[in-house]
């Protein structure tokens, strides 16, 4: 059964209620990944009412489970804005759902946090996004690799929008860093069986094999190439970070995984400490705090940042203005973050985590401050127009 749930509301606050809408998947496919979004998403909330609230109004939470569906997004989004009359939603996990909703949004004019790493490159002025992309993951993974493994590239990736332009941005990175993409493979979603692919990448002699699996059913590769003797580093944007995948699988199936994120409960600073403390004690049945429940987590305070730089207001236009000015910021469990005006994509602290063959995570590498740099670059300019888009390597905005 899908149920809205409705956050307890402080009881000497007097001002309406703020309403985010949360629109996450808390069961179905992608489960594993995203349920700990809703936990963060209600830890920032108790934390920010317990000192006042936003601009002194209480945070109300109104909650569906869309089931890893995207008919269950598009159902819900048009009911948490027009029924629910949300100030703002956090929603999705997959491309496919973001696409799905993103529609919807547009028309009704509504305003959402899209908190997950994704393959980068949307272009639209009702949507924040908090998750890290290509030119902040892929950008610093892929050259490090290369230098460290060499220049023979197999790439493994979802069939669906977030593997093709992710797969996109790899065959770029690794053209200009003088490698050789020697295979790439976009494995439909659902797959479990990956016999045929792990001999295609025996015969391919790669000397690191990176890997863009989504869900459960993909993860089953990891064991496979493991059972099979594979051997081969691995790289990865989303493992790990996402479904603690050396959590979960038996030591060494993750050995030599290396994985570019903006948080995993192990980093080991004060902040990420202190966050991790406070989110176990909060939820101490939690299996694992990934990158995702951490983007999720900032998101209510740079909303929170947001309204209160626009003297209470949530009309979205009046949010926009303030986020024109470039200095929307937080100070998150990772590091300090700040939303890109052009974008309204955020920066990041880059972590390399590779798994050791016991599962332990280390840390051989580290990039502070890692703008989304590329679609301004590339002409998205959300302070001038609003082209509500999506763009890629080979489907760049258009100059003037």
């Amino acid at each position: 059964m899908v149920a809205a749930a409705v956050s307890t509301i402080v009881p000497s606050f007097a001002s309406e209620p703020i309403k985010i809408g949360v629109l996450e998947d808390q069961s179905g496919d992608f489960a594993l990944a995203t349920s700990g979004k809703v936990e963060a998403i209600q830890l920032a909330t108790d934390e920010i009412n317990a000192k006042g609230g936003i601009a002194g109004r209480p945070i109300e939470l109104v909650i569906y489970d869309t089931q890893s569906e995207n008919t269950r997004y598009q159902e819900f989004m048009r009911r948490v804005l027009q029924r629910d009359k949300a100030d703002v939603v956090f929603a999705g996990y997959s491309s496919s759902e973001r696409e799905a909703y993103r529609p919807i949004v547009n028309q009704l004019d509504g305003f959402v946090f899209y908190n997950n790493q994704y393959e980068g490159g949307v272009c639209d002025g009702n949507m924040v996004i908090t998750g890290a992309v290509a030119e902040q993951q892929i950008s610093t993974l892929i050259p490090w690799m290369m230098k460290t493994y060499g220049k023979r590239v197999y790439t493994i990736a979802a069939d669906y929008s977030f593997g093709w332009i992710s797969a996109e941005w790899m065959k770029q990175i690794v053209k200009e860093n003088g490698g050789e993409l020697v295979g790439q493979e976009l494995i439909p979603l659902g797959v479990s069986q990956f016999s045929q692919t792990i001999q295609n990448i025996q015969q391919a002699k790669p000397d690191f094999v990176v890997t863009l699996l989504v869900g459960n059913s993909q993860s089953s590769y990891f064991e496979q190439a493991s059972a099979a003797q594979l051997n081969l580093p691995m790289a990865s944007s989303i493992g790990v970070n996402q479904s603690y995948e050396h959590k979960r699988f038996t030591p060494p199936t993750l050995a030599n995984m290396h994985v570019t994120t903006n948080f995993i409960e192990e980093i080991d600073t004060p902040e990420a400490k202190a966050f991790v403390a406070r989110f176990r004690e909060k939820y101490p049945e939690i299996p694992y705090i990934n990158q995702e429940a951490e983007n999720s987590y900032l998101a209510v305070y740079l909303y929170k940042e947001m309204v209160e730089r626009a003297k209470g207001s949530t009309k979205r236009a009046d949010l926009q203005k303030e986020i024109a000015k470039g200095d929307i910021c937080t100070d998150a469990p990772e590091g300090k973050v700040c939303i890109d005006p052009k974008s309204q994509h955020v920066s990041h602290s880059i972590y390399l985590a590779k798994v050791g063959e016991d599962h332990s995570i280390s840390f051989p590498a580290h990039w502070d401050n890692v703008q989304p740099y590329w679609l301004g670059q590339a002409g998205c300019d959300l302070t001038k127009f609003d082209p509500s888009t999506q763009y890629s390597p080979d489907n760049p905005p258009p100059k003037g």
